[in-house]
């Protein structure tokens, strides 16, 4: 017999699946990588024209990203963006990572709707930063020491 909260998390599906594909769904409710990455080597914060911020972390070696993580206080579609940019980063090249584009996350969640298109943006610019985060401490790596996050 399901619980109350497994009936409700159902009902919340139900409602998501009128606009969102199961792969944003999935993202949005069981985000990847979420959290703050302790010794990061680049380090990306950006606020979206709705609102939204968004912060990624990423871990180099030897010019690859191994690790991604993120953190945001936006929306569901934020959330499935941020998560879905972290595992596709993952393995790339900086050249690599940096062509990754808002139209590479929307087709990798299978679309958003019009008005959440914006979220996947966030999530690339948001990478963007992290990545010009990485290549200005590993070009001066004494800034290092008055970084805060």
């Amino acid at each position: 017999m399901a619980s109350s909260y497994e009936k409700f998390e159902e009902l919340i599906r139900q409602e998501m699946r009128k606009v969102y594909t199961e792969i944003a769904i999935d993202h949005a409710l069981n985000p990847r990588n979420m959290g703050n990455m302790g010794d990061a080597d680049g380090f990306g914060k950006v606020t979206g024209p709705c609102g939204d911020t968004m912060e990624i972390w990423l871990r180099v070696e030897g010019n690859t990203v191994v690790a991604a993580s993120f953190s945001t206080d936006g929306c569901s579609a934020t959330l499935a963006s941020g998560s879905m940019l972290t595992e596709l980063v993952r393995g790339k090249s900086i050249p690599q990572a940096l062509g990754i584009s808002q139209q590479y996350v929307l087709d990798a969640l299978g679309g958003l709707p019009g008005d959440n298109r914006h979220c996947a943006l966030l999530a690339v610019n948001t990478l963007k930063e992290a990545i010009k985060d990485y290549l200005t401490f590993k070009r001066e790596p004494w800034k290092r020491t008055y970084r805060t996050y």
